[in-house]
């Protein structure tokens, strides 16, 4: 099976007066379509630039990115758009929802604003209420994020990553706000996702706990990254 992601000698370097800060050091990478992989590693460690690089929000300083074999940093403005919307989900360490719009809102508007895609606004919605439903929010629908607690709000974000049905999820510390079993139900449900869609989960976390739940671990040290078995 073609690997859904190919990470080729990519370095991410930062130079900052006379300071040169090496963040990604020659990251080779290959996940196949439908693994679950985990990345851990300390804070520094270079997990989140790999995650930004990867998912066409960094762009390296040297080497190449693949997804379903397009050359991420070859392509334009619009087609880094264009493939962030069709192809990938992002669940970031800060929910960053949208005070004005209530919960539901919030999970349906990157795909209702998304011009390529071709599901109705209705479909849309659907869709939205179905993910959050299963993710315990069903009586928050129309609540706004300042009513919701921080671990509600963490799954409204992981709830928007949904709804443009990926093919590839890019998740940074995507249970950091929740309890224990919010974080095993958050859990249960990548595991459906992925089982039941194929969808391809990159988590990168600190805990080894949620890694060993995962069918592949790497590990980041000081931007190079390792194969951590599993």
């Amino acid at each position: 099976m073609a690997p859904i992601l190919t990470v080729k000698d990519v370095w991410k370097v930062y130079e900052i007066g006379e300071q040169r800060i090496e963040a990604l050091k020659s990251v080779n990478l290959e996940i196949e379509k439908g693994s679950f992989v985990s990345i851990v590693g300390h804070s520094g460690s270079g997990k989140t630039t790999l995650l930004s690089v990867v998912g066409g929000l960094t762009e390296p300083s040297q080497g190449s990115v693949l997804i379903d074999g397009i050359e991420v940093w070859k392509l334009k403005d619009a087609g880094l758009s264009t493939l962030r919307n069709e192809k990938i989900g992002f669940i970031f360490q800060f929910a960053s929802l949208i005070p004005t719009l209530r919960v539901i809102d919030n999970v349906a508007l990157p795909v209702i604003f998304n011009k390529f895609t071709r599901e109705n606004r209705k479909d849309i919605y659907q869709r939205a209420e179905e993910v959050l439903t299963t993710l315990g929010l069903s009586t928050k629908l129309q609540s706004f994020p300042s009513e919701l607690s921080g671990g509600q709000q963490r799954r409204v974000a992981i709830a928007r990553a949904f709804t443009n049905r990926p093919t590839l999820v890019l998740a940074d510390e995507p249970t950091g706000d929740l309890d224990a079993q919010s974080e095993s139900e958050v859990m249960d449900f990548f595991s459906e996702v992925n089982e039941k869609e194929h969808t391809t989960f990159v988590l990168v976390t600190h805990s080894l706990d949620l890694a060993g739940m995962t069918d592949r671990t790497f590990r980041m040290r000081d931007g190079v990254l390792m194969n951590n078995g599993g």
